[in-house]
């Protein structure tokens, strides 16, 4: 789904990069809501939440590595938006996604530069609001459990691939560069990512429900679903069988509060797998052409396709340039990408957080580059 430079015309890039523009201005006031309101609440949930988000990106980065088969010669990959979204809010889900594609455009020759607004448009904002108001929309009706978060995240996923195909399809009506009905183009890109929508709802729901098992509080679209710990005197007892608590003593110590739990091993296994993912996985991904690429090729879309303006990268096409060795090449690539994407990502909601809290009259917590140990 990254469009390259060539095939949407200038007008359409220079309007769909205001579309962008605006969506990420939106998204970075939005996103300090999220990061500040998450968890446990306050600067307890930004301490938590900035460093995970900087993961969800550097994890998407790395699974779209991963191309999977679909259909003869074609392959996909993850989207990210839907997961984005559930994981860490959809304002940061949309700001997650930004950052991977512009770490792919820079260092990696992937989508165009000229069409970042579109990809932008198109990967991050279409696919995030999509599969968000979708995921609420059913975690509304179905029954208040953890699995329904699943099935939630799965449909939600399912749907937000072809929904950024007909966008796509619809930024081409008003500024395709090649003469190609649009018909054709509408019917083979939603054909094609229907198929890869399902491979993005796998990926979507394994990784929801993965984290859920585990930390059913770090999942932004979970908030809500799970009861505090009820403590009783007999196993037998029911709430309206219970003593009231005795009042404390005037003088007596206000009870400590519960330590917070760590997500120092969440965030660690996150980054061992987007590392396994980027740096030894993706060497067994399908080389196959993406659905874009195969309907862009099939129906001439890339008839005026330009050349990358950084096709010259010492990363481009993922693979470290002057090593011979393909696989050495394409995992050193990839790793270099995740810590790319990890810091920047992390840089930029750590910096959303400390100015949430500022604005708050409060003062930024130290060590904000890495999660607390008591976060």
């Amino acid at each position: 789904m990254h469009v390259p430079d060539g095939f949407i015309n200038a007008p359409v890039s220079v309007a769909t990069g205001a579309v962008a523009a605006v969506a990420v201005a939106v998204s970075l006031r939005g996103a300090r809501r999220e990061l500040a309101g998450a968890g446990a609440g306050g600067v307890a949930g930004a301490e938590r939440t900035a460093p995970l988000a900087g993961l969800v990106a550097a994890f998407i980065f790395a699974v779209q590595m991963l191309n999977f088969p679909v259909a003869a010669g074609t392959s996909g990959h993850l989207l990210g938006g839907a997961l984005a979204a559930i994981l860490v809010g959809p304002y940061t889900g949309v700001l997650c996604v930004s950052v991977v594609l512009l770490m792919q455009g820079v260092l990696f020759a992937d989508g165009g530069l000229t069409a970042l607004g579109v990809n932008i448009t198109d990967m991050a904002i279409v696919t995030t609001v999509v599969a968000y108001a979708l995921f609420r929309g059913l975690v509304k009706v179905l029954p208040r459990r953890r699995r329904s978060i699943t099935v939630a995240s799965f449909v939600a996923a399912l749907v937000s691939v072809p929904a950024a195909a007909v966008a796509f399809t619809g930024l081409y009506a008003l500024g395709g560069t090649a003469d190609v009905p649009i018909g054709k183009v509408f019917t083979a890109m939603v054909g094609v990512h229907v198929l890869i929508g399902i491979g993005e709802a796998t990926i979507t729901a394994l990784t929801v429900g993965a984290v859920i098992a585990v930390r059913p509080d770090l999942v932004y679209g979970a908030r809500g679903l799970t009861k505090p710990l009820e403590l009783r005197t007999s196993p037998l007892a029911t709430p309206d069988d219970e003593p009231a608590p005795a009042a404390a003593p005037a003088s007596a110590a206000p009870a400590p509060a519960a330590p917070r739990r760590s997500v120092r091993r969440v965030w660690l296994a996150g980054v061992a797998a987007a590392l396994v993912c980027a740096g030894g996985v993706s060497y067994y991904a399908s080389a196959s052409p993406d659905g874009l690429e195969k309907v862009a090729h099939d129906h001439g879309i890339d008839a005026k396709a330009e050349d990358h303006a950084a096709k010259d990268s010492p990363l481009a096409d993922y693979s470290v340039k002057d090593i011979t060795d393909p696989r050495l090449a394409g995992g050193l690539a990839g790793v270099i990408g995740v810590g790319a994407t990890l810091a920047v990502g992390t840089g930029v909601f750590v910096v959303l957080r400390r100015r949430r809290n500022t604005g708050a009259g409060e003062e930024p917590a130290t060590g904000a580059g890495r999660p607390s140990e008591n976060a």
